[in-house]
């Protein structure tokens, strides 16, 4: 008898575990507008529904099975969002603000491949200049290296664009993708 309690306490937890991540996961596609990627994941992710929630249903005499439903969520959740940061879709423009024009931060970013467009700002100490550089969000962590290397002081603030058309960003970037996949091989 304990045995058979154990394991619907484990099978609820891991299957609101998987149903979670992938609703985690459809809600990015979604967002990110893969439509039919998106469709597909969601019908796996009801079928993983139904069934975590018969579970549940079916033995809400013991409050360890909703217990497991409840904590299973939250790793859901927690897997669901790393898997989705992994999967890194879509595009980030990365702003940047320096003082130190000396550098020559526009050129040095151009030369490791990423469209940089830049223009004089002021701030409230003065002159600066600011930059503004588009890259798949798969390389935002190693473009935020790269800048710090350059200028430790920088100040850098992220954002996801919502569309992107046009220009020399987009051929730039679709080259820049090429040129990271060959030097990952």
């Amino acid at each position: 008898m304990l045995e058979g309690a154990v394991g619907v306490v484990i099978t609820i937890f891991i299957v609101n575990i998987l149903y979670v991540a992938i609703s985690t996961v459809r809600l990015l596609l979604t967002m990110k507008g893969y439509r039919y990627l998106a469709a597909f994941v969601s019908m796996l992710e009801m079928i993983i529904y139904v069934v975590a929630l018969s579970l549940v249903l079916n033995n809400l005499n013991n409050i360890v099975n909703v217990i497991a439903y409840a904590v299973g969520y939250g790793v859901g959740l927690f897997i669901g969002m790393k898997i989705e940061e992994r999967l890194a879709l879509g595009y980030i423009t990365v702003n940047v603000i320096t003082k130190e024009y000396n550098l020559d931060l526009p050129n040095q970013i151009r030369e490791k491949g990423y469209g940089v467009t830049s223009w004089l700002a002021n701030g409230r100490d003065g002159e600066r200049m600011m930059l503004e550089i588009l890259t798949p969000r798969k390389y935002e962590h190693k473009l935020y290296k790269q800048i710090i290397a350059i200028d430790e002081k920088a100040f850098i603030v992220s954002s996801e664009p919502k569309q992107i058309h046009g220009g020399f960003w987009v051929r730039h970037v679709r080259r820049l993708q090429a040129k990271q996949n060959q030097e990952n091989e």
